[in-house]
């Protein structure tokens, strides 16, 4: 008891805490639970902030530097003086600038208005966020945006451009580190090229202070701009679409325009504020026109030359794409051309073409003059054309149409459209590689005659001429200015050879020759699997004028990257394919095409004869469904081609058909009226060895004495010829169905010739004998006379006449009637029917005379007579049926004439056979005064019989009776 007493004495005894222990011990504890409170704070604040930022990486310093670095630069191209042509197909226009290049001016007027404590907080501005704030919830009139220079950088570069609460944090912790990377200057820089400043007076988005200044007042130097401009600029970005004085179109806005002047009035005011102007300087720029300082409008480059800044997109990427795969073939499919393009048009590359812009435009001053077309027609559509010039020393394409109407068709036609050549094949594939061999020179002799081509579908095909005739032995000049197919056919098949010929093409130029060409026989006039383009072909016509050296045509002549650097630069290759003497010759003949031949829209409309000399050829495609004209002087080429987007639809007038030469006359008169310089030479220089000779008109050999038709030509003195005429002969012969065939024993000679005749490669015996057998195998052709050259009669004979005396007088000749006009008699009749009559003689008695032999006429060459007859001359005529043995038989008599005819001679009146006459007249009983017979004049004797059936007799006809 005693103990517990103690205890509780102890216990009661003990000591009271004094009152500021207690108050300790609460502020301890709050303490403790404050510091729980911010840590437990931070931590969440620390895990919202790692939630927002989880998905989002730490940007290395490599990386950001990297970003930062990048840029989106506009490219431009420009014509071959230097003057740009536009910027490359975007709708922004960026273009750098180093800090070292900005005015000052400029980064006192953003850092007036944007942030301007920038070089005194590190990425973030607690005072100014907390001032914008204040501004937004008191709805301030003026308000200032709290996100720094570097935090909009980094949105801009890193970020979405949305505004959420996750992007501030992600902002505010980039910011910190571009801080902690990048120098203010390089953060300042990087802003100033990045940010929008909305459109520029040409439509473009335009993107860095640089391409501003240029795209709203049309300066490209900073250091012009004055503080009213500069402060324009710098009050833009806050909200380019709502502040831009220019639409998409370049057109001006006038209410956006009022409210950039109210945000430059603005800028102009917190500069003033911050010192960075002086009153008398802000008077100054508040009275300043800005709006009569703004840029003129102007349209896009993809406006004003939409063709021409496509194909220069188009030939950069492709030789971007080129030089990334180490100038090996670029042809690497659609998706590394893409990638190369988007390259091209972000990279701010600048292309420098070869397009000469006053060529360019005398062209299209053409082109776009519908004038000069057909009307537009409602089933075929717009009539289009495409043309290009080429320097031929160069390969240079110094302008081009690529088409009438960029909105009705954005196909380039000069270098993607490919179309059939036709006729201006033949100098490429023909006569270049067959003079180049020396197989023939323009003097040397081809035979315009059919060659009878395998067809898989009809039989076979016999090729025609334009002028639906055979003109037989021709010299090449002659072909080639009047453009026979058919010894452009033989030269291309036969002499070159089709498997040389391509060869040949490839060579200058022509990159479009497929497998399935080498079997195409026509492919010379033609007739290829797909065609050229029209660059191909002029290409391959500038070599002719460059005297044999090709040089592959070319548009772009250099590509400097953002850096200045020239990453390519285009470099010449010429080759020589053939030589002087041969493209001399080509060049000589091609000037005949024009002032003897085809090429008559030419000789008529080209103005600049005496000054610029100039040749060509001409061209069109089956119905007309293309026609070309390919045309040079000794500086330039040009090429031209016409017709509709579908082959299927034809140029069918004769204006049409003669277009390309029309409009390459109007084009050439342009181009020199515009730019006469690109034309100085005066004449095509003859290089040694072209000689001029005399040869046989017959075979292009050297005459003999017995030649007697002559030509006049140059040659290449290598190929003059050396054998003789041997090709020639003097024969008798007789004509039949248009061939000359070996008289037969008892012929009469008054129905065979004796002259020279000529030996052909193949004799006309030997082509009717193929064309009858190619016949029956065809679907439709022309009747066997259709094919026969028009020298047919001229050949040496081979074969002896088919026509074989059947031992009879041939029948009669039937019908015979007699007409008047002019001084003329016109005696017809209707033929025997005797298959063995080699021809007919015509037997006239004037005022009662006897009867004399005036004229005769082979078999198969007509059934008409003419026959001078004098108005006072009382004529009467027969005609008579002879055969190959010489047996005559006569038809009835036919006559009148003058008044009161004289009586007919009795029998022992008229001379009898034998007795001598004039020489060269034959007299000959008249029919009249057979014996047994008394009719008076004009009447008929007894007649021979036919079948059996006796003819009646001929009664005299009135003057002038059909």
């Amino acid at each position: 008891m005693a103990q517990e007493n103690m205890k509780k004495t102890a216990t009661d005894i003990r000591p009271r805490r004094s009152w500021l222990r207690r108050v300790g011990s609460v502020v301890k504890w709050m303490f403790i639970l404050g510091v729980m409170g911010v840590l437990f704070a931070g931590g969440a604040v620390g895990g919202l902030v790692a939630s927002i930022v989880k998905d989002d990486p730490v940007r290395s310093e490599q990386t950001i530097q990297e970003r930062i670095g990048e840029n989106v630069v506009t490219g431009f191209a420009y014509f071959r003086d230097g003057m740009p042509i536009g910027q490359l197909r975007t709708e922004e226009d960026r273009r750098l600038v180093a800090f070292k290049d900005i005015p000052q001016i400029i980064i006192d007027a953003v850092l007036a208005i944007e942030d301007n404590r920038f070089y005194e907080h590190h990425g973030v501005d607690i005072s100014g966020t907390m001032r914008a704030v204040k501004q937004k919830l008191l709805n301030e009139s003026v308000q200032t945006g709290g996100s720094t220079l570097t935090q909009q950088l980094a949105r801009r570069v890193f970020l979405s451009l949305d505004k959420t609460e996750d992007r501030k944090v992600k902002e505010i912790l980039l910011s910190l580190r571009l801080e902690r990377f990048l120098s203010k200057d390089e953060i300042l820089t990087a802003y100033l090229n990045k940010v929008p400043f909305g459109n520029g007076a040409n439509g473009y988005n335009v993107y860095g202070i640089k391409a501003a200044a240029k795209g709203l007042f049309g300066i490209d130097d900073l250091d012009k701009l004055n503080i009213a401009q500069a402060a324009y600029l710098a009050g833009l970005p806050q909200l380019p679409s709502a502040y831009s004085a220019f639409n998409g179109y370049g057109e001006f806005n006038e209410a956006a325009f009022n409210r950039a002047l109210d945000r430059q009035h603005l800028v102009l005011r917190r500069m003033l504020e911050e010192n960075k102007i002086t009153p008398p300087q802000y008077q100054e720029a508040l009275a300043f026109d800005i709006k009569k300082s703004l840029a003129p409008h102007t349209k896009k480059a993809y406006v004003t030359f939409p063709y021409l800044m496509m194909e220069t997109e188009r030939q950069a990427a492709g030789i971007l794409l080129s030089l990334a795969n180490n100038n090996q073939d670029s042809s690497k499919g659609a998706s590394q051309l893409e990638e190369a393009r988007q390259q091209l048009l972000t990279g701010g590359y600048r292309v420098y073409t070869t397009i000469d812009k006053k060529v360019y435009s005398a062209m299209h001053s053409i082109s776009e003059d519908s004038s000069n077309f057909t009307k537009k027609s409602k089933t075929k559509g717009l009539e289009q054309t495409a043309g290009m010039m080429i320097d031929n020393k160069t390969g240079a394409i110094l302008g081009m149409i690529e088409g009438r109407d960029f909105n009705v068709e954005s196909m380039n036609y000069a270098t993607q459209m490919v179309r059939q050549p036709g006729s201006t094949m033949k100098p490429i594939a023909a006569y270049l590689p067959a003079l180049e061999e020396g197989l023939i020179q323009p003097a040397s002799i081809l035979d315009d005659a059919p060659i009878i081509l395998k067809d898989g579908s009809k039989g076979f095909h016999i090729p025609k001429n334009a002028n639906n005739r055979y003109q037989g032995l021709v010299t090449a000049r002659y072909a080639l200015n009047n453009s026979l197919n058919l010894p452009a056919l033989k030269l291309f098949d036969e002499k070159v050879g089709i498997k040389n010929a391509w060869a040949f093409a490839k060579k200058l130029g022509i990159t479009t020759i497929q497998d399935e060409d080498y079997s195409a026989q026509t492919g010379v006039l033609g007739g290829l699997k797909y065609g050229v383009s029209v660059e191909d072909l002029t290409n391959a016509y500038s070599a002719i004028a460059n005297k044999g050296v090709f040089n592959d045509a070319y548009m772009i002549e250099k590509i400097v990257d953002s850096k200045g650097k020239i990453i390519y630069q285009h470099k010449a290759n010429p080759e020589r394919v053939f030589s002087e003497q041969t493209a001399y010759l080509m060049t000589d003949m091609l000037r005949t095409v024009i002032t003897n031949g085809t090429g008559s829209t030419v000789r008529s409309n080209y103005k600049h004869f005496k000054d610029i000399p100039v040749v060509g050829k001409t061209g069109s495609t089956q119905n007309y469904a293309d026609v070309w004209f390919m045309g040079y002087s000794p500086d330039i080429t040009l090429g031209m081609w016409v017709g509709y987007k579908e082959q299927i639809n034809t140029l069918t007038t004769k204006t049409q058909r003669k277009q390309a030469q029309a409009l390459w006359a109007k084009v050439m008169n342009a181009v020199i009226e515009k730019k006469p310089d690109l034309f100085p030479t005066q004449k095509f220089d003859q290089p040694d060895g072209i000689v001029k000779e005399t040869v046989s008109a017959y075979s292009g050999k050297q005459p003999t004495s017995l030649t007697d038709k002559f030509t006049t030509d140059i040659f290449n003195k290598k190929f003059v010829p050396k054998d003789s005429d041997d090709g020639i002969s003097h024969a008798k012969y007789i004509t039949y169905g248009g061939v000359n065939y070996i008289p037969r024993d008892g012929t009469p000679d008054d129905f065979l010739k004796e002259r020279i005749v000529v030996s052909r490669e193949k004799p006309i015996e030997e082509l009717i004998k193929e064309l009858k057998a190619a016949f029956p195998s065809m679907r439709e052709h022309e009747p066997l006379g259709y094919y026969l050259p028009a020298d047919a009669k001229t050949g040496v004979p081979t074969e002896v006449d088919p026509r074989e005396d059947n031992g009879s007088a041939p029948t009669a000749p039937r019908n015979v009637e007699v007409s008047y006009g002019s001084g003329k008699a016109v005696i017809r009749f209707t033929q025997s029917g005797s298959p063995d009559v080699v021809g007919y003689r015509l037997y006239r008695s004037v005022n009662g005379g006897p009867f004399q032999k005036v004229d005769v006429l082979l078999a198969g060459d007509g059934t008409s007579f003419t026959a001078d007859n004098s108005a006072s001359d009382y004529a009467v005529f027969y005609v008579a049926a002879v055969d190959v043995a010489g047996n005559e038989t006569a038809s009835g008599s036919v006559g009148g004439g003058a008044p009161t005819p004289e009586p007919s001679p009795s029998p022992e009146d008229i001379l009898l056979p034998g007795i001598e006459t004039t020489p060269g007249v034959d007299i000959v009983p008249s029919p009249s005064a057979s014996p047994g017979t008394s009719d008076g004049p004009g009447t008929s004797p007894s007649t021979a019989v036919d079948s059996g059936t006796a003819i009646d007799p001929g009664t005299a006809v009135d003057p002038g009776r059909p």
